[in-house]
């Protein structure tokens, strides 16, 4: 099977930025990908006053837009992730529908980014209230489970641990990771969480100068089981990355190598 991780780069028009991952999206099914993967807060990423006020509910128009989308090209999509609004909380929030449009699970992001690197403050709890659930969910009828993260998470390895027990044979990592983490770190944890959990990882990223002024690293990439990228873009540039994927391979890495079977969590967890 194929499957997609989009790069773009977000202008801070939400319309505009939605009809740029309309036409990735569009490219990437016509070449044939059954599951497309957004990148982090794909139309909603701005400073923090504006998508406050751009947060929407679970069942409200980037979820509408993306289940439109997936039934007209016929293929699953992971809506990256928007502001989402509940009560009086917000969530990041990344959206999975299936190939008819059906909604087949949502993922809150449960680890936020408050972080000085290089002099930067960011403080994304400021905005965002943490999930607190592990969502592992097929993408259609008899279709392999995902694992869904976003961004941050990429970084707990626990988090991760915890998908590859559920069952993902796919983890999905939409991303706007910062150019000073990212040129260190992106590439070395995605290879990593793929050989920890003998899964897939598609990485979808942000690149460029974002609306809130941040660089964003880029470099949307798949890697396999066995930790090699089966497709990577450059650094910067709207891009559609389409590899395919065997999972028939990847079983039989877990086969010979049943590391996942081997792990004994009671040994050293608290």
């Amino acid at each position: 099977m194929k499957v997609a991780a989009i790069q773009m780069r977000c202008s801070g028009d939400p319309f505009d930025d939605r009809a740029l991952a309309a036409a990735l999206v569009a490219a990437a099914a016509d070449d044939g990908a059954e599951l497309i993967v957004l990148p982090e807060l794909f139309a909603s990423l701005a400073r923090s006053q504006t998508m406050r006020e751009r947060a929407e509910p679970l069942h409200g128009p980037t979820l509408a837009w993306a289940g439109r989308l997936a039934a007209e090209h016929c293929t699953a999509i992971l809506a990256g992730s928007f502001v989402e609004v509940e009560g009086a909380h917000l969530f990041n929030t990344s959206c999975l529908v299936d190939a008819t449009g059906a909604l087949r699970a949502a993922y809150r992001k449960i680890h936020l980014f408050d972080v000085e690197v290089d002099g930067a403050v960011s403080r994304e709890s400021d905005t965002f209230s943490a999930g607190d659930s592990v969502v592992v969910a097929p993408y259609g009828d008899g279709a392999p489970s995902v694992g869904m993260t976003i961004c941050y998470d990429l970084r707990f390895g626990g988090l991760f641990d915890a998908l590859g027990r559920a069952g993902a044979s796919i983890i999905t990592v939409p991303s706007a990771f910062t150019a000073s983490t990212g040129r260190d770190h992106w590439e070395l944890l995605v290879r990593a969480r793929a050989v920890e959990q003998q899964a897939v990882v598609i990485g979808a990223a942000q690149w460029g100068t974002s609306p809130d002024g941040i660089e964003r690293h880029g470099h949307a990439m798949v890697v396999d089981g066995w930790g090699r990228i089966l497709g990577e873009a450059e650094a910067e540039g709207d891009a559609v990355v389409v590899v395919e994927i065997d999972l028939a391979a990847q079983d039989e890495i877990r086969r010979r190598l049943p590391a996942l079977q081997h792990r004994r969590p009671g040994a050293y967890s608290d």
